[in-house]
Order: C-alpha cells, then structure tokens, then sequence
C-alpha cells in the first residue's frame, strides 16, 4: 500500500466521521430547541399560576375541606 492509498483510507474514516458527528450535533440541536419550547411553557405557566395565587377565592367555590 503507498502513501496515497494509506491518505485516501484515513481521508474516507475522518470524512464518515464528520458525518456522524453532524448528526450527532443536528440531533442534540432539535432536542435543545425543544427543550427550550418547553421551559418557556413551564415558565408561563409558573407566572400565571404565581399571579393567580394572590386572588381572594371565589364566594360560590366552597373551601377545598368541604
């Protein structure tokens, strides 16, 4: 085997490798997007249920021990 065949053999593994490690990054891209939809929904509604606490309850709503 010469230098170049050796070259070409190593060139082809780094390229399959870069491909995966694509992938790899697209994939964990996604997971960090929707990761982050998702926390930004928890913090809505973390907000709206820390504004709604406040509120005096209702004078039809029995308490919750009856």
């Amino acid at each position: 085997m010469d230098k170049f065949e050796v070259m070409e053999e190593r060139m082809a593994h780094l390229i399959r490798t870069v491909d995966e490690v694509s992938d790899i990054v697209a994939a964990q891209q996604k997971e960090i997007a929707r990761l982050s939809r998702l926390v930004g929904l928890l913090v809505e509604r973390e907000a709206e249920r820390e504004a709604t606490a406040g509120e005096a309850p209702s004078a039809n709503v029995p308490p919750p021990h009856w």
